[in-house]
């Protein structure tokens, strides 16, 4: 059995037709680009707006870091 066909934690992941790693993987995104679509694509299911202001705390560093804007 693959990872992709387990989940520990949940199953927040397990229906969806793409999976966030999936995705995450083969887009070559980085660590701060996977966890914003990790946490926007998992929201409905987990922790509803706590997951939102994660996201958004994400693409604030990338704002931050890449960009050089606060």
């Amino acid at each position: 059995m693959s990872a992709i066909d387990t989940q520990e934690g949940g199953s927040h992941y397990k229906g969806m037709t793409i999976q966030p790693i999936e995705f995450i993987m083969e887009n070559e995104l980085d660590y701060l680009q996977g966890n914003v679509i990790k946490y926007v694509t998992r929201h409905k299911q987990k922790n509803g707006a706590e997951d939102i202001k994660k996201a958004m705390h994400y693409l604030q560093f990338i704002l931050e870091m890449q960009y050089g804007q606060k």
